[in-house]
């Protein structure tokens, strides 16, 4: 009997599905963030999945009910933003940035898979995503949560807008605080802090047009529901607000990048110009040590006893001729 209890309750562990976390709403009202499997009787649910687990693939096979088309974009590995709008259930596929243990943001991006039918949402992750936490924190916090699908795709999108402004914010601070040090205090940035703030500025404006463009198609197509309609729209102003502040950003960090190069310019022009001036200073003075080495016969100085100090005196005159000279021909800056 034991056994068999036992192997009931593993064929159940089976069955369940990966469940990172699951916010449910009660038919009394009450919501509970926690991570068990909703029972059937909840008048709305979310459930964020992670699929890198085997029993959420088979979960969403077996127990989920969509239909083949969102099915497949919950499931499959895609880069690409886009929507499926099947029945009545919305699949999405939309970016966010993926996180470490020891730091917030590792940088790369990673997908965000959502299914949206009546009274139920479910998110899934390949891999750990800085949105899904603060999904769950707003859920935590003691607010109102959303008691239908149309709610918690509002606070999906919100939470994902919030984060890509904040991390645009960080990006533009970043680089007015770089160009400051460099016009003010004349401190030039590391090389490798803009090549990383290039590559995130990249990556932010792929993100932002990516979803922009994905909820204005969605929200253009005509069998999208009327009441998600406003949803999209309201997103859609927010990330081409976004937009053209990374836009803004990369322009900055281009102008930044200009100055930089522009001022290395004005220090090698510098250098060159010193070697130069030196070169032309010594090219005299070069002339008359050759001429006074030379083993020929009847060599000036050669026989006195102050040759080698009247020597000298040539190519010092000859090097200081040579200076008035330049300095004539304006070849000189004058201080």
């Amino acid at each position: 009997m034991e056994y068999r209890d036992r192997g009931a309750e593993l064929r159940d562990t089976v069955r369940q599905p990966g469940l990172v976390w699951c916010y449910r709403l009660t038919d009394e009202g009450e919501a509970k963030v926690d991570a068990a499997v909703p029972p059937p009787g909840c008048s709305f649910r979310w459930i964020h999945l992670n699929l890198s687990d085997v029993r959420s693939l088979r979960w969403l096979e077996e127990e989920a009910a969509l239909p083949p088309q969102v099915h497949a974009l919950m499931i499959k590995r895609d880069a690409h933003q886009r929507y499926v709008f099947e029945g009545d259930t919305l699949g999405l596929l939309v970016h966010d940035f993926e996180r470490g243990f020891e730091s917030e943001n590792i940088g790369r991006i990673g997908g965000l898979h959502v299914a949206l039918k009546p009274g139920m949402i479910i998110t899934g992750r390949y891999r750990p995503l800085h949105g899904a936490d603060v999904f769950r924190a707003r859920l935590e916090s003691g607010q109102q949560g959303p008691q239908d699908s149309a709610q918690a795709l509002h606070l999906l999108l919100d939470v994902l807008v919030d984060n890509l402004g904040s991390l645009v914010l960080d990006l533009s601070t970043e680089l007015l605080d770089a160009e400051e040090e460099l016009l003010a205090k004349d401190e030039a940035p590391d090389t490798r802090d803009l090549i990383s703030a290039r590559r995130r500025s990249a990556q932010l404006h792929r993100m932002i047009g990516g979803m922009r463009v994905t909820l204005q198609r969605m929200g253009n197509a005509e069998e999208f529901p009327a009441h998600l309609g406003p949803i999209t729209r309201q997103f859609q102003q927010r990330l081409s607000a976004l937009d053209q502040d990374i836009v803004a950003a990369q322009n900055q960090l281009k102008l930044l990048r200009d100055e930089l190069d522009l001022q290395a310019a004005q220090r090698t022009n510098a250098n060159v110009y010193l070697l130069s001036v030196l070169t032309a200073l010594m090219m005299p003075a070069t002339l008359v040590t050759g001429f006074f080495g030379m083993n020929t016969g009847g060599l000036p100085f050669a026989q006195g006893e102050h040759g080698t100090i009247l020597a000298t005196g040539v190519a010092i005159f000859s090097a200081a001729a040579s200076w008035l000279l330049l300095r004539a021909m304006g070849l000189v800056k004058r201080q």
